[in-house]
């Protein structure tokens, strides 16, 4: 079960989210919080100290804490887990896959997926959605190991990553992600429902399980006007790379 802190911590959360606190605002006092939730000062001085960690809010002796970001960092799962990330906002995620074939590993699936050139690999492409409306197209390339598992999946499975862990037990504990824009071609904008030449936001990631095996590696192309990534860090916290355009 859930502590109360913790719980009390992502209502604030979410709060931030719908900018119920706006950045530079301040939140209720600990003594109002905890006559709003009906718990003890300690019970949401430690929900508080939760958001301060993860910079969401800023704290100083004797002021009351001030919102320093417009809505929280993702968890590695939300990332991760575009059905997740959905759920957290309150939105509803679909999914249907496109396309579905074995191919032999090509040197870059390869590289990535750390197999050797020519094993099969699942080429997976689905079309994910925000309560039906389409804004991204994922392009994946699974391992010969993990494959089988999400070939048996249904096509118009929501979350592949929690069928797989609820099938297999299988973990996804480790992510690169690289972001970029590129133009949408006929194809995508066919299936996104945009014009081609569009901006797409363009994420490249390849997650490994905790013993850092390649589980996947994909393109995942969003709708510019449907989603945004934002990044906040600080002195303390700062997991932005800058690199040049590959």
């Amino acid at each position: 079960m859930t502590a109360r802190h913790e719980a009390i911590a992502d209502e604030l959360r979410r709060a931030i989210d719908r900018e119920e606190y706006t950045v530079g605002s301040r939140l209720p006092s600990e003594s109002e919080l905890a006559a709003h939730y009906g718990v003890s000062r300690g019970t949401v001085r430690q929900a508080v100290a939760t958001l301060t960690a993860e910079g969401l809010i800023g704290s100083r002796q004797g002021a009351r804490r001030v919102v320093l970001a417009s809505r929280r960092s993702q968890s590695f799962a939300e990332l991760r887990s575009f059905a997740q990330w959905a759920r957290a906002m309150g939105r509803a995620a679909t999914g249907r896959v496109v396309s579905q074939e074995y191919r032999p590993a090509a040197p870059e699936d390869a590289v990535r997926l750390q197999l050797d050139v020519g094993t099969p690999v699942l080429h997976v492409l689905r079309v994910r959605g925000l309560d039906g409306e389409p804004v991204l197209l994922e392009r994946t390339v699974y391992a010969d190991w993990i494959a089988p598992a999400v070939e048996s999946i249904e096509p118009d499975c929501p979350s592949v990553t929690q069928r797989l862990y609820d099938d297999t037990g299988l973990v996804f504990a480790y992510g690169e992600h690289v972001i970029d824009a590129v133009a949408c071609g006929a194809l995508d904008a066919e299936l996104l429902g945009v014009r081609r030449t569009s901006p797409l936001l363009r994420v490249r990631r390849v997650t490994t399980t905790r013993e850092g095996r390649p589980v996947e590696w994909s393109d995942d192309r969003y709708r510019s006007d449907a989603v945004s990534f934002s990044v906040h860090n600080s002195t303390g916290n700062n997991p932005l790379a800058r690199k040049t355009a590959e």
